[in-house]
């Protein structure tokens, strides 16, 4: 009898023991987390034109006289001060002209005191009325004439004596040398550009405008730039300057973009960008880790208000490299799973985070 009971015993032991462990495996549901990115306008947004800094001021400087280079103090990129001497001319044949132009002044002087000693011999004599009016008159004209020689003779000396200042090319202002164009022992002319001044002081971006666009761009709009070692800022300016005629061989309007803000970190030369609102509508995007398809459907993920899911097809524009504009199917203030996306199913409940891995609080909607 004992050994039946213990045959009944066990039994209803393993089935007691088999029911304890059922009610500990049931364990809830993890909710998983998804990372969710809300819709940005397009980068179709903004028209991107290369630019240069440059300087606001940049005179072209040229010797005002021709002749041959005999001399050159400075180098592109240099920094000169303003009255600083850049290049000199051989001035020999200025200083031979200023020579001659001086002996023509002595020879003048000589003369008009001659003809003045004259005058006045005849003066007396006329008033002793030793020789007539005429005669007297004729050496009063003596004299004018004389006098008026001596101050004509004069006035080429400055001009020669100017002119031998002229054989020195000197800075106008203090700036850097943005451009030299001669070198010793080259012949030129009188105004042909020598040096190009980039000028201290305010600093600009040239850009050169498509033909295409050029008639919805006026002076004075706001625009927005970029400086190449500077790339996660952007500066406000504006467009100041447009050229009324396109470039002969690019068939481009070159524009000067002006820094709207206060001081800007801008050095000559750099590499900048320059963004122009676009005049038609802009889409939205979303990154392309955000898009799946099934039978020829497009759809992203779409966050509801109970932190669940919904499939919500869209239609979207050209791929770029890293997002895609979506023309129809979603706003700006929804959110959508950026990742991961081949995994999920629809009414889904997500715990939805950021890029950083922090939390996401839906905005109630009205």
């Amino acid at each position: 009898m004992f050994r039946d009971a213990l045959l009944l015993v066990v039994p209803i032991s393993l089935v007691s023991l088999l029911a304890g462990c059922g009610q500990e495996v049931s364990v809830p549901a993890t909710v998983r987390p998804a990372m969710v990115v809300q819709p940005v306008p397009s980068s179709q947004s903004m028209d991107s034109y290369p630019g240069e800094v440059r300087a606001r001021f940049e005179p072209e400087l040229a010797f005002r006289i021709p002749g041959k280079v005999s001399k050159r103090w400075v180098e592109e990129g240099e920094r000169v001060k303003a009255n600083q001497p850049l290049a000199e001319l051989d001035a020999q044949d200025v200083r031979l002209q200023l020579d001659a132009t001086r002996a023509q002044v002595a020879a003048a002087e000589a003369n008009l005191q001659m003809v003045r000693s004259e005058r006045d011999r005849y003066k007396t004599l006329m008033e002793r009325q030793m020789v007539s009016k005429s005669q007297y008159d004729n050496a009063e004209n003596l004299y004018r004439a004389g006098d008026a020689r001596l101050r004509q003779l004069k006035a080429e000396f400055t001009v020669a004596d100017n002119q031998t200042g002229y054989a020195v090319l000197r800075a106008s202002q203090d700036g850097v040398i943005a451009k030299r164009l001669v070198e010793v022992g080259q012949v030129v002319a009188a105004g042909q550009t020598v040096f190009t001044l980039a000028a201290d002081g305010e600093r600009e971006v040239s850009i050169s405008l498509p033909e295409q666009n050029y008639g919805r761009f006026k002076i004075g709009d706001p625009v927005s730039v970029e400086l190449w070692t500077q790339r996660e800022q952007r500066f406000p300016g504006r467009i100041r300057e447009l050229s009324p005629a396109a470039d002969p061989r690019s068939r481009t309007f070159a524009a000067r973009i002006a820094f709207a803000g206060g001081k800007v970190p801008a050095e000559l030369g750099q590499s900048a960008r320059v963004f122009i609102a676009a005049e038609h509508n802009v889409p939205l995007s979303v990154p392309l880790s955000a898009l799946t398809a099934e039978n020829g459907v497009t759809y992203v993920w779409r966050l509801q208000g109970d932190n669940t899911l919904k499939r919500t097809p869209v239609q979207v524009g050209a791929y770029g490299e890293e997002s895609v504009p979506v023309l129809s199917g979603l706003q700006a203030s929804d959110w959508v799973v950026a990742a991961g996306v081949h995994v999920l199913h629809d009414g889904e409940q997500v715990r939805p985070v950021d890029r950083s891995n922090r939390a996401v609080k839906l905005a109630a909607k009205e």
